[in-house]
């Protein structure tokens, strides 16, 4: 059974959370408690950190996180839903996935980054300052404050990495505060890892509540951050440490990561829990439906559970299928759906005598179905597919969308509707059809991304077979049966593009994309070169985001606190 950590009851400025088994939530927080009252007793310190972790849900498997972490990239365009504004209207998501019209004002920068990652900061400032007071056991003392600083260490990373400098205090803010401060990205940085470090040294091996950060996931984070900083030794050393000194392994498939039995994997060293109980989350993993086409309004088909709600936003860009060889790497088959299903007796489609007309093959088919309930109804495909008519002949029954139907010969989406689909999300367990919210954890961190860290650092070390060996553990398990000797690569191949392009194979959706071409420097360059959509759109000041402007007015040292460039 699933143990999460729930939402209940905000006390004064923060949200504070309760442990359960699946069960209906039970208040802790007795009418007028304080958080004086709250902190000095082991029970509300538990309940003050399991509420630092829930302001991840304010964007790990949201629409809000995945516009600000994954998209805006050299791997989605715009679908109809984000990019026509006649279909939905403008909504926050549209300027930031596009970079057409940011603004500081945009409510998703505000109220989903720099909003929760402010509150997670100050509750966690908050309970460490009152830890003395706590009364906890010499046991859980060490392992309490662990959590608490890689809490403030993640989310000031999250921050720092968006904004650039930002407001920096280890100390509670209490009443109204007029100033800000815009302190160095590197002692920020320095701060993180301190942060990170202790964590590492002070949290357990296990943790019996899943989606608590243990030593190992604390470790993992640490070596994407002194990635980030540019300590390349440092960080290599800390990835190589989870991958040999914790008993890890990767999971034999690639596809196996992905299964909704088997999503709380050992592969996975840290994550966003979302309980079974959806009533329970305050707003659950909506991340399934959001990569899905518009299929149940083609012929043969309904909208059903198995297949999704389609509220797609983003599509991939040919560039991103194209990273793929399928006939080697399993991965494409894991990531993309190409195939639907026929499930609708009711719309499917029967030969007519205009078919008959335009094929003489026909004529001794006209009013049979083409295809039947269980048979192909929809075909996609990368590539361009040539000498059929792509309405249906007798060879292919089926409705195919190839290439040269979905994307311009410069590479723009053609059809911003129905497109290959982003399925490693997918949730047939929702109670039904129409059921837009998902149980799925939202993975931070797995065992996957960390030999991917370890081989980045030794490609800046310039260390390249050390980097080919991480890159060819994490492609042997996606090699298909007998192509495990095609899939591996050489030294000669070790660059930081490539490391790029291994990143988007194996972690494409998972929220991490945006920052990872920030951190390599290759953020403008890669949008405009892979992702012409939206290529006209970006400018260099886009590696930043850019200081809500609510922000930006309440303070009253404007001088010393001002807006990032270019907005």
């Amino acid at each position: 059974m699933k143990k999460s950590i729930y939402r209940w009851v905000a006390l004064s400025t923060f949200v504070t959370l309760s442990i359960s088994c699946n069960k209906k939530l039970v208040e802790y927080n007795p009418s007028g408690s304080t958080i004086e009252a709250l902190l000095t007793t082991p029970e509300g310190f538990e309940t003050a950190i399991n509420g630092a972790y829930s302001y991840n849900r304010s964007f790990y498997g949201k629409e809000e996180g995945l516009a600000l972490f994954e998209a805006g990239t050299d791997l989605w365009a715009p679908s109809a839903k984000i990019g026509n504004t006649s279909i939905i209207g403008l909504s926050p998501n549209t300027p930031i996935s596009t970079y057409n019209g940011i603004v500081s004002d945009n409510p998703w920068i505000l109220t989903n980054l720099w909003q929760p990652c402010y509150a997670g900061i100050n509750l966690c400032n908050t309970a460490l300052s009152y830890i003395e007071q706590a009364n906890l056991s010499a046991s859980r003392r060490p392992s309490a404050e662990a959590e608490l600083r890689f809490l403030r260490g993640w989310y000031y990373f999250l921050l720092v990495q968006s904004y650039g400098a930002v407001n920096f205090t280890l100390d509670p803010t209490t009443g109204m505060v007029t100033t800000a401060n815009r302190t160095a990205e590197g002692k920020i940085y320095e701060q993180v890892v301190a942060d990170m470090r202790f964590a590492a040294d002070n949290l357990p091996a296990t943790q019996k509540d899943y989606g608590r950060v243990t030593k190992v996931g604390a470790l993992a984070v640490l070596s994407k951050v002194l990635l980030t900083k540019g300590d390349y030794q440092d960080a290599s050393n800390t990835a190589n440490s989870v991958i040999k000194d914790f008993g890890l392994n990767l999971m034999g498939k690639y596809s196996d990561l992905w299964t909704m039995d088997n999503e709380s994997n050992s592969e996975v060293l840290w994550a966003v829990n979302y309980a079974k109980d959806i009533s329970l989350n305050a707003g659950s993993n909506i991340s399934p439906s959001l990569f899905l086409m518009a299929y149940s309004d083609l012929p043969g088909m309904t909208m059903d559970i198995d297949n999704g709600l389609p509220e797609g936003r983003w599509i991939p860009t040919l560039r991103y299928l194209n990273l793929f060889d399928e006939t080697k790497d399993s991965r494409y088959d894991a990531t993309f759906k190409q195939a639907w299903i026929a499930n609708n007796a009711a719309t499917l489609p029967k030969w007519t005598a205009a078919d008959a007309a335009q094929n003489p093959a026909l004529s001794s088919m006209v009013g049979q179905n083409k295809f039947n309930v269980g048979d192909t109804a929809i075909f996609l495909t990368k590539y361009a597919v040539n000498d059929f008519d792509q309405n249906y002949t007798v060879r292919y029954r089926y409705k195919t969308l190839d290439k040269n139907d979905l994307y311009n010969a410069n590479g723009t989406v053609k059809n911003i509707n129905q497109y290959i689909s982003l399925k490693k999300f997918d949730d047939p367990t929702r109670a039904t059809a129409l059921e837009r919210q998902s149980s799925r954890n939202a993975d931070v961190i797995r065992l996957g991304e960390v030999y991917l860290i370890a081989a980045e650092a030794q490609v800046k070390l310039g260390k390249t077979d050390s980097a080919a060996y991480f890159v060819n553990i994490v492609r042997t398990r996606a090699a298909k049966a007998g192509k495990e000797v095609d899939m591996k690569v050489s030294s000669a191949d070790m660059t930081v593009d490539f490391i790029l392009d291994e990143r988007a194979r194996e972690l494409g959706g998972e929220q991490m994309r945006w920052f990872d071409l920030k951190r390599t420097g290759k953020l403008i360059e890669r949008v405009t070169a892979y992702n012409p959509d939206i290529s006209e759109n970006i400018k260099p000041f886009h590696v930043l985001r850019p200081i809500p402007l609510a922000q930006i007015n309440a303070v009253t040292n404007k001088e010393d606190f001002k807006q990032n460039d270019g907005y």
